[in-house]
């Protein structure tokens, strides 16, 4: 009988807790939907690739980050601040008109090893984001098109 008054009194503290820690500020990364120096905005990117970078890349390496309600739960909220602030530290979109091509050249090439080798998109991203699970289709036309396409837009 004790055990079961030890484990409600555990639980309600433990409940109590969570509560209260929701109260403390998360201080997200600030979602800019005016991005002039973007990479899509800029660039003729097809509709297929727009959409790849869009769903899998743009909340981590951009301005323009999708909050999903769990995000603003405490410690996720914590979790979800420190990858959108290395990712946009790593690489953002965003800016991506103000980088030189030697340095946008850069980024294709590691854009493209993080594809080929699964470091991106980030799995733990992947856990509540399904649809940005890249196929093995789309990892070739990703990599394709920045290799080839866009790549040679560059020099023209």
């Amino acid at each position: 009988m004790q055990s079961q008054s030890m484990k409600k009194k555990i639980f309600l503290s433990i409940s109590v807790l969570v509560i209260i820690i929701q109260f403390v500020p998360r201080d997200l990364p600030e979602s800019i939907s005016n991005n002039p120096d973007d990479f899509i905005s800029n660039n003729n990117v097809p509709e297929d690739i727009e959409l790849i970078l869009k769903t899998s890349c743009y909340d981590c390496h951009s301005n323009t980050v999708e909050y999903p309600l769990y995000s603003y739960l405490v410690p996720v909220s914590f979790l979800i601040k420190r990858d959108i602030e290395l990712g946009r530290e790593n690489l953002n979109f965003s800016n991506w008109e103000s980088l030189s091509k030697r340095k946008k050249l850069k980024f294709i090439n590691e854009i493209n090893e993080s594809i080929e080798s699964d470091e991106m998109p980030f799995p733990a991203y992947l856990i509540t984001h399904r649809d940005a699970v890249l196929s093995e289709g789309q990892k070739a036309r990703l990599i394709s098109w920045f290799e080839d396409e866009y790549s040679e837009s560059l020099f023209n």
